[in-house]
């Protein structure tokens, strides 16, 4: 059963990195992106329990949490166009 589902995160993301590929917007791109990631943490968590090693599972939520940083990151910079850009609250939410 959990070949399987192995199998199925496999196709999971060839299918997300042909849509990574495709993606006619950069947010397209970034979801795509978001899923790949998401897929390779499952199927580390997967490969471990059939490998009889449990240390990837914190290995895929070391992954996950690096996953969910890198997309805000990117998110921020396409919002803001720097990382450093502190956004409206370092002015006392004034407008400029």
């Amino acid at each position: 059963m959990f070949a399987a589902a192995g199998l199925a995160l496999l196709v999971t993301l060839l299918l997300a990195l042909v849509r990574a590929g495709l993606g006619p917007t950069v947010f397209d791109r970034l979801l795509a992106a978001n899923t790949v990631g998401t897929c390779a943490m499952l199927l580390l968590a997967v490969i471990g329990f059939l490998g009889g090693r449990p240390e990837f599972l914190d290995l895929a939520l070391v992954y996950g949490l690096l996953n969910v940083i890198g997309i805000i990151a990117v998110l921020k910079f396409f919002r803001h166009g720097d990382l450093g850009d502190p956004g409206d609250e370092a002015n006392g939410g004034e407008t400029r």
